[in-house]
């Protein structure tokens, strides 16, 4: 009780002083937001030997699977990719300098609907570090002060990245409020984020699935999250072999622990006997397991039987599980069975197809023709994300900078009373 009471206490007193940063934020010019990011990039690369060092000492006391070590991993070139990350969002436009909508009513009122940021926002998250540099980026261009609370794998990553960041902002004259860490990864600070109404605006948890449904059960803070990526690549007997045997491998292969990666491969009967084989030829030189469904156990003989439970498994790990359906109508049945709702693929060259595909799946993001990884807010021209979004209020899909603001209305009158 004492170590919760701890965490609460700092917690009102971390989201105070974001709170005062938060106004300076919204106020501030858009120039001057740049400048604090470009001032962060550099401090960043200025700390890379700090950074390492604390990294390495988070994979060394790590035990878990490769692909989470590689999530956790920082090389000098994916510290490199987090400041130029920070300098790319940077370069994309102000969020905040837009007009959402203008019109003038019979009375004379013009009414102007222009973006906010949100406020205040709690980010949760676990193993990869470079969460807490794009959140923060994201954030701070956005107009937002953010609190970060990693996972206790990157505990070391998450304090020396927010160190950097924190340098940058005071030499840029921008408060260190507007980034803060939580000073452990206590559960209990965890606690009291959730509990935090009236200190956070918004909770946005980034991890796996028990920590983002424990998020949306207990939080008495709006929560912006997607509980998985459940995602499927479905090859239509149109599809182009050449061009299905790359998406699918890369979908699959590229980054097993990213929440883009294909878990399911759903394949065209009329197609399965000439292209499934080699489909799992090519992925087994990758590394890559199998849990099949009876149909694709027979056209590829020695693949381990799907059970029940395998096509409800995020596998985020060399692991594919392969159904064989009947056209584009049982594909669609499947994924509504067995998805999430993240992200879904067709490889087709019917365009017929594809239109009935891309419009019957109910997901955030729909692709033809392509990977599923590149649902990610760097490859939407975003910059970064600060995750994906799954549910049906405010934002789906990946989360960049517009998604992090709200709105408000500008009424100009010339001396209308109402009636």
């Amino acid at each position: 009780m004492h170590i919760e009471t701890e965490a609460t206490q700092h917690l009102h007193r971390a989201a105070t002083e974001a709170r005062a940063a938060s106004r300076v934020l919204a106020r501030s010019s858009e120039a001057a937001r740049n400048a604090a990011l470009t001032t962060m990039a550099a401090a960043l690369r200025g700390a890379m030997a700090e950074i390492l060092a604390a990294n390495e000492a988070d994979v060394t006391a790590f035990h878990g699977t490769a692909a989470f070590r590689d999530r956790l991993t920082l090389t000098p070139a994916r510290v490199e990719a987090m400041a130029k990350g920070l300098e790319e969002v940077a370069a994309l436009p102000d969020p905040l300098a837009r007009t959402l909508a203008d019109w003038t009513r019979p009375n004379g009122l013009r009414i102007q609907r222009i973006p906010a940021p949100i406020g205040v926002i709690g980010m949760i998250y676990e193993s990869r570090p470079n969460v807490g540099a794009d959140a923060s980026a994201l954030c701070l261009k956005s107009g937002n002060a953010v609190i970060l609370r990693g996972g206790s794998d990157s505990a070391r990553s998450a304090q020396a990245i927010n160190q950097a960041l924190q340098t940058g902002l005071l030499s840029s004259g921008l408060p260190a409020a507007c980034i803060q860490v939580a000073p452990n990864a206590d559960r209990a600070y965890v606690a009291a984020m959730l509990a935090g109404a009236g200190l956070l605006d918004l909770i946005i948890p980034r991890g796996g699935k028990s920590l983002v449904e424990r998020v949306q059960r207990e939080a008495r803070v709006p929560v912006l999250a997607h509980a998985e990526g459940l995602c499927h690549t479905y090859i239509h007997e149109k599809a182009d072999e050449a061009m299905a045997r790359a998406i699918i491998a890369n979908a699959k292969m590229r980054r097993t622990g990213i929440c883009g990666a294909t878990e399911t491969l759903l394949i065209d009967r009329a197609v399965a006997a000439h292209m499934l084989p080699a489909i799992v030829d090519d992925l087994r030189k990758l590394g890559c397991d199998f849990r099949a469904d009876a149909q694709a156990c027979m056209v590829v003989p020695g693949l381990t039987r799907a059970t029940a439970a395998d096509f409800d498994t995020e596998w985020l790990d060399s692991v594919l599980s392969i159904a064989v359906v009947d056209g584009v109508d049982e594909a669609l049945a499947h994924i509504t069975r067995h998805g999430s709702e993240h992200t879904e693929a067709i490889v087709t060259e019917d365009a017929d197809a594809a239109e009935r595909f891309l419009r019957g799946v109910d997901s955030a993001v729909a692709l033809w023709n392509a990977s599923t990884q590149f649902c990610d807010g760097g490859e939407f021209g975003f910059g970064a994300e600060i995750g994906i979004a799954t549910g049906r209020i405010h934002a789906r899909g990946p989360v960049g900078l517009e998604q992090l603001t709200t709105y408000r209305y500008i009424i100009t009158g010339t001396g209308q009373t109402r009636p």
